[in-house]
């Protein structure tokens, strides 16, 4: 018998084990796939030699996630930081930069740079206290209130219909609304804006690092972690009930909530189940993967020393394209992420070669490729990219539901990110990683704080397990311990 049973290998599945493992419990991970990483998993897509990571390519959590901090990481994983933390090409020339340093990005955006700083520095003088906010269910005292309430009054500042009263020019907005349109939803809101201005700060604190070799490194890492401290991993081994993992004294799910429902077959109280197979899922991503016979021809050279880039035009054109796809429809001109790993990771490459990262959104369940929306979206910052387009591959969202359970419908953020779902993760409750079911947690990013590698959501669900059960404190994690 073990003590834990931990399904699903994806970063929070990964983190719950090591922390139980840590804790000198007996466990076991069960991971359906023939290899771990879920979400962060490297694989050769298109052809040998070229590794492409599945789902999340650029880590703006890896420095910032206080499990990571304490895992030590940085120590595990040479996690390389482009010059460029990120970048978005603009429609009258140039392109508006995001460096490492706040000083520089101001320096550099013209008329709005001292309202860009204006509105970030309060926010990057106290990071860890926003951190901290938003690592962690909202239903909760912070530690640093001031932190919170200044992150709430920038919310609210950029994420309503008055966004746009602090700016004159294109390049600042722009910049903003490039990183706040990760978040899959309608532009401006109070959540996608609250998920922009984080990852803004972390780009100007330790930044958005790449993990050399690509996302698995990153899986890897707590892997071996978790079997130095005697874990078992089980891959390729599907598991369809409850009664399939016991009699485990905890079990840690990292899977979508639906997957919960059924898991938990009859032992699911009815209003609990109601709840998870109630659960609202929102958008999804079409992702287009690259194989290229040299850099991006960025018009403007700085991008071209940029790790992600966001290409949409402007602030209003952003907004018009993100709010298309929430009202059902596929985008002309979509919005398009794109990551650069070849900046800063000639391995990811034979010599000479490149590859590029690239997603757009798109409504849920969507069938469609997008592969030459996104390339003429490049293409028209960039002239002469199909010119050194070798090959590609689309990744449909109805593929990448297929591929991941936990993405339903295509939705990789795990849960529709309004101001209800950010609440609600499923249920409304302030330990929600608790079920109604005695020794049985979600780990998953369906719970808080939700989506990005940031291995938060296994840790609190292990730290309630390791309360709940075995009446233990959460381990030392660093590499001394």
């Amino acid at each position: 018998m073990v003590d834990v049973a931990v399904v699903g290998a994806g970063p929070n599945g990964l983190a719950a084990a090591v922390v139980m493992a840590r804790a000198g419990l007996d466990v076991t991970l069960y991971e359906a796939a023939d290899d771990i990483g879920g979400g962060s998993r490297t694989k050769e897509l298109i052809e040998p030699g070229y590794l492409y990571d599945v789902c999340s390519a650029v880590h703006p959590m890896a420095l910032a996630s206080p499990f990571f901090r304490d895992f030590e990481l940085s120590q595990r994983v040479d996690l390389r930081l482009p010059e460029v933390q990120h970048g978005t090409p603009l429609d009258q020339g140039g392109a508006a930069l995001a460096y490492q340093s706040l000083e520089r990005t101001v320096l550099e955006l013209g008329v709005d740079g001292p309202a860009y700083g204006r509105l970030l520095a309060p926010l990057l003088a106290r990071v860890d206290g926003v951190v901290d906010f938003t690592a962690n269910q909202l239903l909760r005292v912070p530690k640093d209130p001031l932190a919170a309430v200044r992150f709430g009054l920038a919310t609210l500042d950029q994420g309503t219909p008055l966004w746009g009263r602090r700016f004159r020019e294109e390049a600042a907005p722009a910049l903003l609304t490039g990183v706040m349109s990760h978040a899959l939803g309608s532009q401006p809101s109070l959540s996608s804006t609250g998920a922009g201005l984080l990852l803004s700060i972390l780009a100007h604190a330790g930044g958005w690092v790449i993990p050399a070799g690509g996302s698995l490194s990153i899986a890897r890492a707590m892997a071996d972690d978790l079997t130095s401290h005697g874990g078992t991993i089980r891959v390729g081994e599907r598991v369809d009930s409850l009664d399939q993992v016991r009699p485990a004294k905890a079990i840690l799910l990292d899977v979508a909530p639906p997957t919960l429902a059924r898991l938990g077959g009859s032992e699911v109280p009815e209003r609990y189940r109601h709840a998870l197979e109630a659960f609202r899922f929102g958008n999804a991503a079409c992702k287009v993967d690259f194989i290229l016979s040299a850099p991006v021809p960025w018009l403007s050279s700085g991008l071209a020393k940029a790790g992600t880039v966001h290409v949409g035009g402007s602030r209003k054109a952003m907004a018009e394209s993100e709010n298309l796809v929430d009202m059902g429809r596929h985008p002309a001109e979509p919005y398009v992420l794109v990551s650069q790993p070849s900046v800063v990771d000639a391995s990811r490459a034979p010599e000479g070669r490149h590859i590029l990262w690239t997603y757009c959104h798109v409504p849920r369940n969507s069938t469609v490729d997008m592969a030459e929306a996104v390339t003429a979206r490049i293409e028209r910052y960039a002239p002469g990219f199909r010119d050194v387009v070798v090959a590609s591959k689309t990744t449909t969202a109805a593929e990448l539901s297929a591929y991941n359970e936990n993405y339903v419908g295509g939705d990789f953020s795990a849960g529709l990110l309004d101001l209800r779902g950010l609440v609600q993760r499923p249920v409304v409750s302030p330990v929600p990683w608790r079920t109604p079911m005695p020794g049985v947690y979600l780990c998953s990013s369906s719970t808080p704080p939700g989506p990005g590698v940031t291995g938060m959501s296994g840790y609190h669900a292990a730290k309630y397990a390791l309360k709940d059960i075995f009446r233990l404190q959460v381990p030392g994690l660093g590499l001394g311990l």
